[in-house]
């Protein structure tokens, strides 16, 4: 459908012959098409109110990719028309069309595989090859001159109906395909004719460029002549400078070369007579030398023959020295086991001395460890005498098998009983030292236990340590809050005597309120005079009303005051019933 319609809005607006308005049908029916093939394939997307499946998500993405559509997509936000997506979409397509640009935007989209699968399914249209093919359909369509008025459109509630019998087949059609061919080949000249312009309108624009640049680097090049003959005209007359410069230096050096010959003469004469006198002296030193080569290769010999036998002499020392090592190592380790038995009994007491206290309950499992480790003091040092023993036997050995050997020759029969003798006692010493070794393993064993309680009673030892600090910390809480508790005390105290006080107050308030309820006050108009003086009320003579009789009196003869412990300033009194006198405001309030 879509190749039909583009077919046929060509060959149409080709036998139109003028620019297409919105309202010629093959160009809606072009839309609608566009419209349906654009949806192929769109993914749903969900909103709020419900599901949105608009193609003005990917026509969007053009203005990322391609920079030129920047002015559509303003000018198609900016229409006050529009409210829905999907009529920006279509006045989208409008304005692409009217521009001739509508194949090149969509191959853009088409080229970004990968943001196209955001919004249209693998099978769509745009995803698969036949969307290329639409795209090279739609550069046919840059023939076409439209003209559409986009802003007056209701082109949100469009209703998009493809209409078939457009594109079916009449006998009409087949009487003009003759005309159509004429007018293929008028509009085939047309674009030839376009592309042309366009070519030339270029050539001149880079023509005109390269003029302009021409004439840049022709000033240039002015200015720099200019510079450059200035130069010459200063190089010259410093090479003639330097011309006589150099006259007199040709002149001093030829006579220092004369100088110069003299001397080199007489140094040869010199050098000739010192030559001889080197001869006679290298010949000399060359016989020292052969002399001093001599003594050196005899020397060499000599010390050949000296590390040699220094080689035999280690060879000997090290077999003795490695008999001796195997028997100090059994010692050394012996003692290395003591020495750290000791190291452990000497840490334990020290651990012992400071946790005595804490630890009464467990003296007796210490006490108990401390036999076992004299135990095996006592067992070690067995096992160090034994150890001498087998040594002092051993070297005995060794100085009766040197002295067989020099009584060999005569007494052959004599050494080998003896010989067979010491072997039985060899073999007695192997069993012994093998029962030491596992006399020494069992000792080990039980150090790894003594080990094992060592060390539960360090953890309970820093137990009973930690449980010290955060009693230490509960005591000084308990302080605090001691000292919060007396300090809101203090506080409820204080409340509770001004809480007394204001109780005070409300009742001596409370009697004189009873005291007022059975009388009445005047008012302001029948109250003109004073009682006292008869005098009438005015503003240096203020109106003062008591609180117990009733009576109005002036302020000068109302001068009886009286001191109050709960107000500050001394209180005006009636002079009939002594009572506190009110003063009142011209509004009848006191």
């Amino acid at each position: 459908m879509a190749k039909l319609s583009i077919k046929g809005l060509i060959e149409s607006a080709l036998s139109f012959g003028r620019t297409l308005d919105s309202d010629y049908p093959p160009l809606q029916q072009f839309f609608v098409v566009m419209e349906h093939c654009l949806k192929h394939g769109l993914k749903v997307r969900k909103s709020f109110l419900s599901y949105n499946k608009t193609i003005w998500g990917p026509l969007e993405l053009v203005e990322k990719l391609y920079p030129e559509a920047e002015e559509i997509a303003a000018s198609v936000r900016d229409l006050p028309g529009l409210k829905t997506p999907l009529g920006r979409a279509r006045a989208w397509l409008r304005l692409a069309l009217m521009q001739k640009k509508m194949a090149d935007y969509l191959r853009c989209l088409i080229i970004q595989r990968d943001l196209l699968s955001e919004f249209y399914e693998y099978h769509a249209l745009m995803m698969e090859e036949e969307g290329a093919v639409i795209v090279g359909l739609l550069v046919g369509l840059n023939v076409i001159d439209a003209n559409l008025c986009v802003k007056g459109e209701d082109l949100d509630s469009q209703v998009g109906v493809i209409d078939f019998s457009v594109y079916l087949k009449s006998d009409d059609d087949i009487g003009g395909k003759e005309r159509n061919v004429q007018i293929a080949a008028i509009l085939d000249q047309k674009n030839y004719v376009e592309e042309l312009n366009r070519q030339l309108n270029s050539t001149v624009s880079s023509l005109h460029a390269r003029v302009d640049s021409l004439e840049k680097s022709n000033t240039k090049l002015i200015e720099e002549l200019a510079i450059a003959k200035n130069n010459i005209i200063k190089l010259q007359e410093e090479n003639h400078q330097l011309r006589s410069e150099n006259t007199l230096i040709l002149m001093k050096t030829q006579h220092h070369l004369e100088a110069a010959k003299v001397d080199v003469e007489a140094e040869l004469q010199t050098y000739k007579h010192s030559r001889q006198g080197l001869d006679e002296m290298y010949t000399e030193a060359r016989r020292q030398l052969r002399e001093e080569a001599q003594l050196r290769q005899d020397m060499e010999n000599e010390l050949v023959v000296q590390v040699s036998m220094k080689h035999e002499i280690e060879l000997a020392m090290k077999l003795l020295e490695k008999d001796i090592h195997e028997k100090q190592d059994t010692l050394i380790g012996l003692r290395q086991q003591l020495e750290e038995v000791k190291a452990i009994n000497v840490e334990m007491y020290q651990k012992l001395q400071v946790s005595e206290d804490a630890m009464k309950e467990k003296n007796e499992i210490i006490s108990r460890l401390e036999d076992k480790t004299n135990q095996i003091n006592a067992t070690m040092k067995q096992l160090e005498q034994r150890l001498q023993q087998a040594e002092k036997a051993q070297m005995e050995a060794e100085a009766e098998d040197e002295k067989l050997k020099q009584e060999y020759v005569n007494k052959s029969e004599s050494l080998q009983n003896e010989f067979s003798q010491k072997e039985k006692q060899l073999l007695q010493l192997e069993t012994d030292l093998k029962i030491e070794k596992e006399w020494r393993q069992t000792l080990e064993d039980d150090l790894q236990k003594e080990k094992e309680t060592v060390s539960h009673l360090r953890t309970e030892t820093q137990e009973i340590v930690t449980l010290k600090k955060e009693f230490l910390k509960l005591q000084e809480k308990n302080k605090q809050l001691k000292s919060t508790c007396e300090d809101q005390e203090a506080a409820l105290q204080e409340l509770a005597s001004k809480l007394s006080e204001s109780k005070l107050k409300i009742e001596d308030i409370k009697e004189a309120n009873k005291a007022l309820q059975g009388q009445v006050w005047l008012k302001d108009k029948e109250a003109t005079h004073c009682k006292l003086c008869e005098k009438e009320f005015s503003l240096s003579k203020r109106k003062h009303h008591c609180r117990n009789c009733g009576e109005i009196f002036c302020n000068a003869c109302s001068d009886n005051e009286l001191p109050l412990p709960s107000s500050p300033k001394p209180v005006r009194v009636c002079d009939s019933c002594h009572a506190i006198l009110i003063q009142r405001c011209s509004s009848n309030v006191p």
